[in-house]
C-alpha cells in the first residue's frame, strides 16, 4: 500500500502525465453521461422490454460494448462497434487488396487515406445499423415513442443521431490517445465494459446467497479462484512472447541436434494476437443481421441457437472460427521468407539450418507447431463464459470469465499501466511495480 501511495504521488507530481490522465477522466466522464441521454421523443420509463431482451444472448454483448447505452435507447446506442468492424474491413483489405498494400507502403499519407475511408466506412455501416436498430426499438417498446412524432420522420431524425453519437465517440477517442494517456478507442470500450462490472457484481452475489442452490460462500470463492486463473491465463495471452529460444523451437520440430549457444527466433507464441477471436465475434453476429432483430421464436433452430451464446452450438462454431482465424492471421503477418533474408542479410543463422529456403521452411514449421497450442488457447478463453454458466454463473457476471470482454481488459490496462510507467521512468520514478517494467501486448522479455 505504501509503494501504491509513493507511485501515485509520484504520477500526481508530472505536470504533463498529471493533466492527460485528468484528460482521460474528463473525456470518460463525458462518454458516460451521455450513455444515459435518451433519443428525442423516447420516454425512458417504457423501456423495460428493450433492456429484458439485452439480459442474454448476443444482444448482451451488443450492450455490454456499449456500455448500457444499447439497452438505455441512448444518443450513444451504436457505441464504437461500428467503427471497430471498419477498421477490420480495412485491415482485411489492406492485406488482400493490391491498392490499399500500396497505399499502405506509402507513409503516414497512405494512413491517413486508409484513415478516411475507415470514416467513411464507418458512416456508411452506421446507416444500415442505425434504421435497424431504430427498428428494433420500435418492435420491443413501441409504447416508448411519443405519439405526436410520426415514424418516418422519427426514423430518419434517430438515424442522424446515432450515427453523430457514433462518430462524436470517436472523436473523443482520438482525442484521448492525443491529449491523455493509452489508446483512446481501447479506453472507451473498456469504460463502457467495467460500466457493467459492479451491478453484475452485485447481481452474482446475491443469487449465491439467496438461490436455493446457489452454492452460499463455497461456490463464490470457486468461482473468484476460477476467474483469477483466468485472468492470469489472459494476461499471459495478451502479452505473448517476443523472442522463442531456438533450443526450444528444434524440440517443437522434432530435432535434437541444437547448438549450445543461447540464440533467438524473432516470433511471437500468439502471433495473432486477439485478433482471431474478434473476427470470429464480428462474424458471429451475422445471424442477428439475419433475424433483423425479430423474435427469436420465428427462426429456426439453427438460427436460435446461433443467437444464444451459450448454446453447444454457437460455441462449437465459434471455436473452430477462432482457430481458422488464428491460422489466416498468422499466415498474412508473418512472413517466414522475408524473416529468413533479413536474417542472412544481418549475418543470422540458426544452427543446424542452412541460410534462405532451409531456414523460411523451418520458421514456417515452427510457426505451425505453435499456431495449434496458441489457437487452442484462443478459443478457451473464448468460451469460458460458457462454461462459467455451467456452474449457475450469472449471464451478466460469466462475461468476464473470459472472451472478447476480458481480453480487452487486460490488453487495454497494460498498455495504460506501461505508458505511464514510461512517464514515471523517464523522470527516475521508480514504476507502478517492483518486479520490473509492465510490459505492453507488443512483446515480453524472454528472460
Amino acid at each position: 500500500m505504501k509503494k501504491l501511495i509513493e507511485t501515485l504521488q509520484n504520477i500526481w507530481k508530472i505536470e504533463d502525465l498529471r493533466q492527460r490522465i485528468l484528460v482521460v477522466i474528463l473525456f470518460t466522464a463525458i462518454y458516460r453521461f451521455g450513455s444515459f441521454v435518451v433519443l428525442p421523443g423516447i420516454n425512458p420509463a417504457m423501456l423495460d422490454k428493450l433492456q429484458s431482451q439485452t439480459q442474454g444472448g448476443l444482444m448482451s454483448l451488443l450492450d455490454m460494448f456499449s456500455g448500457g447505452a444499447f439497452s438505455n435507447a441512448s444518443i450513444f446506442a451504436l457505441g464504437i462497434m461500428p467503427y471497430i468492424s471498419a477498421s477490420i474491413v480495412m485491415q482485411l483489405l489492406a492485406v488482400a487488396v493490391p491498392y490499399f498494400q500500396k497505399m499502405q507502403r506509402e507513409g503516414e499519407s497512405g494512413r491517413k487515406k486508409i484513415s478516411m475511408y475507415t470514416r467513411w466506412l464507418t458512416v456508411g455501416i452506421l446507416l444500415f445499423q442505425a434504421p435497424s436498430y431504430l427498428i428494433n426499438l420500435k418492435m420491443q417498446a413501441a409504447g416508448a415513442l411519443a405519439s405526436g412524432i410520426a415514424w418516418p420522420v422519427f426514423i430518419i431524425t434517430g438515424t442522424v443521431i446515432l450515427a453523430a453519437g457514433s462518430m462524436f465517440i470517436l472523436w473523443l477517442g482520438e482525442r484521448i490517445t492525443d491529449k491523455g494517456i493509452g489508446n483512446g478507442i481501447s479506453i472507451i470500450i473498456m469504460i463502457g465494459i467495467i460500466a457493467r462490472l459492479p451491478q453484475a457484481f452485485i447481481q452474482e452475489i446475491g443469487s449465491r446467497f439467496t438461490a436455493i442452490t446457489g452454492g452460499g460462500l463455497v461456490m463464490f470463492l470457486v468461482e473468484i479462484i476460477i476467474l483469477y486463473a483466468v485472468v492470469c491465463a489472459s494476461i499471459v495471452l495478451v502479452q505473448g512472447v517476443r523472442r522463442i529460444p531456438v533450443q526450444y523451437a528444434k524440440r517443437l520440430v522434432g530435432n535434437k541436434q541444437y547448438g549450445g549457444a543461447r540464440q533467438y527466433i524473432p516470433l511471437k507464441l500468439f502471433a495473432a494476437n486477439v485478433m482471431p477471436i474478434i473476427f470470429a465475434q464480428a462474424l458471429m453476429f451475422i445471424p442477428l443481421v439475419i433475424v433483423q432483430y425479430s423474435a427469436s421464436e420465428n427462426s429456426s433452430w439453427f438460427l436460435r441457437s446461433m443467437l444464444d451464446r451459450n448454446s453447444l452450438l454457437y460455441n462449437i462454431v465459434f471455436a473452430a472460427l477462432i482457430i481458422a482465424f488464428t491460422y489466416f492471421y498468422t499466415a498474412i503477418t508473418l512472413n517466414p521468407t522475408q524473416m529468413a533474408e533479413d536474417m542472412k542479410r544481418n549475418n543470422g543463422f540458426i544452427p543446424g539450418v542452412k541460410p534462405g529456403k532451409d531456414t523460411a521452411d523451418y520458421i514456417d514449421d515452427v510457426m505451425s507447431r505453435l499456431t495449434l497450442p496458441g489457437s487452442l488457447f484462443i478459443a478457451f478463453i473464448a468460451i469460458m463464459p460458457a462454461l462459467a454458466g455451467l456452474l449457475n454463473v450469472q449471464d451478466a457476471f460469466s462475461q468476464f470469465f473470459g472472451g472478447t470482454s476480458l481480453l480487452i481488459l487486460i490488453g487495454v490496462v497494460l498498455d495504460t499501466l506501461q505508458q505511464i510507467e514510461s512517464h514515471l521512468m523517464m523522470r527516475h520514478y521508480d514504476g507502478l511495480l517492483n518486479s520490473g517494467k509492465v510490459h505492453s501486448r507488443t512483446g515480453v522479455s524472454a528472460y
